[in-house]
């Protein structure tokens, strides 16, 4: 399943109601990104942000996420998958993103909430902007994202 809101979410209680959905599944692994309350800048001291925004193309951010879960259950045998992101102004602390998976097996579990996670990073239509007391700015691309998700295209 996969939600794109504005509204913030309870992520113990979702984490819940995908267990109770996936009872007999031997393993789930979830992922809860959350708003940080520093910027992180190479030239300059970090500085203590007090909203992060997100911004989306509504109908294009959906598919997308569904094309991200489908290509994880392609790999890996899931027995479900889902993925809430939240698009709008956010505050320190707020989660951001969750990431749940279940399968038969740990491991496809753990390995397919980390793809999901990579991809969503890098390809998901999501832009960000970080306000602190005195500035805001957009949020370059990380050349470490691109490289965590450039693992998932190489064959063995």
């Amino acid at each position: 399943m996969i939600q794109v809101q504005g509204e913030p979410f309870d992520a113990g209680a979702e984490i819940n109601l995908f267990l109770t959905h996936n009872a007999n599944s031997g393993g789930v692994a979830t992922f809860i990104g959350q708003v940080r309350d520093f910027q992180e800048q190479e030239s300059e001291r970090n500085k203590s942000i007090s909203a992060l925004e997100l911004e989306h193309y509504p109908g294009m951010t959906e598919k997308e996420l569904e094309r991200i879960s489908n290509e994880a259950r392609t790999r890996w045998p899931l027995d479900d998958v889902l993925v809430i992101h939240r698009h709008g102004r956010m505050s320190p602390g707020e989660p951001i993103v969750l990431v749940c998976a279940a399968a038969t097996h740990r491991g496809d579990a753990f390995t397919a909430c980390e793809f999901i996670m990579d991809w969503l990073k890098t390809q998901a239509p999501f832009w960000k902007r970080e306000h602190s007391e005195t500035e805001s700015s957009w949020v370059n691309a990380k050349e470490s994202d691109d490289t965590r998700a450039e693992r998932w295209s190489k064959t063995d």
